[in-house]
């Protein structure tokens, strides 16, 4: 494979929730925060030949994509053909440092990085419009019938508040602490859980439906607390977020051993975040000295990765 001149670079990064989980999907608001601690990079170099795919989970031929690829192989077929370029004569290589299946936007964020770098290597201006046009048609290959949020926060640097079947609002991001993330090493079991908690909205109509509404409620503080970083508030919030959760059952014993481990260690707060069952947890530091602290002493309590986000400022301040 002769490598040519030319090359070009797209960049995206993880997502996570920060409050709102499983109380969205009954009309209550979400916040979804970037995550710049996970970053993703495509890079597309001109060869000659047959186009090839380097990544974690396939190395060959473009046209020889595995099904968990199928996403990438089609919104790159669908640009090539929008754009009249040719699907051949390039090399994809995807980087990404977001774990599969934890709920921290994986799928979205390559294929916001794979658009990027497509229209930068055929050298053509990408407005936000049509990138989350293509990255619409990967997550709808992905997820089935994706809610948009996503493609939005793996594209942005600004928080996300969400309601279903509404508008989604930047917020201004005038924090200046730390968030921490931590990953169980257990896949997430969003299908199960929601369905879970359908199941008890069933059974147990008003019991449930308070904490679904005390969980919108709390959302609702933590955008008040995002904007006038209220660092203190907002940490308090996300702890009485995580106890609601544990009365929904979506949370686990791995789970709550971290987020206990977190308050323990003087996290201003910390909570599950995704579907739950597994996948991550979330603290809140205000310092980076504190907030590696707390990293080291989750990973020494069974989390098997940890990665520091600086809210407002450097992490090596």
């Amino acid at each position: 494979m002769k490598t040519l001149s030319d090359q070009a670079i797209g960049t995206a990064h993880g997502k996570i929730i920060l409050i709102g989980e499983h109380a969205v999907v009954y009309n209550e608001p979400a916040i979804a925060m970037p995550f710049l601690a996970t970053p993703v990079e495509v890079i597309i170099e001109k060869i000659e030949g047959d186009s090839f795919i380097s990544s974690s989970y396939y190395q060959g031929l473009f046209k020889t994509v595995p099904s968990s690829l199928k996403n990438v192989q089609t919104v790159v077929e669908a640009i090539c053909d929008d754009l009249n370029q040719s699907t051949e004569g390039m090399s994809i290589s995807i980087s990404s440092l977001i774990p599969p299946e934890r709920g921290m936007g994986s799928s979205a964020a390559v294929a916001t990085a794979l658009v990027r770098a497509l229209f930068s290597f055929f050298k053509r201006s990408l407005d936000q419009t049509t990138l989350l046009s293509y990255v619409d048609i990967s997550e709808k290959i992905a997820h089935g019938n994706p809610s948009g949020l996503d493609a939005r926060v793996t594209s942005s640097e600004a928080p996300i508040y969400y309601k279903k079947n509404s508008q989604f609002i930047a917020i201004p991001l005038n924090l200046s602490g730390f968030l921490i993330a931590a990953d169980t090493g257990m896949k997430g079991q969003t299908k199960k859980a929601v369905e879970d908690v359908a199941q008890q909205m069933q059974q147990s109509y008003k019991q449930t439906k308070k904490i679904v509404t005390a969980i919108g409620q709390l959302t609702d503080e933590a955008r008040t607390a995002i904007e006038k970083n209220h660092m203190s508030r907002l940490g308090e919030v996300l702890t009485l977020s995580h106890t609601y959760l544990r009365q929904l059952r979506v949370s686990n014993d791995a789970l709550d051993h971290l987020v206990n481990t977190a308050l323990q260690n003087n996290a201003l707060g910390a909570k599950l975040t995704g579907g739950g069952r597994g996948g991550c947890m979330i603290a809140l530091a205000d310092t980076a000295k504190q907030a590696k602290k707390i990293a080291h002493k989750l990973m020494e309590n069974g989390a098997v990765e940890t990665w520091i986000h600086a809210l407002g400022e450097d992490i090596n301040e």
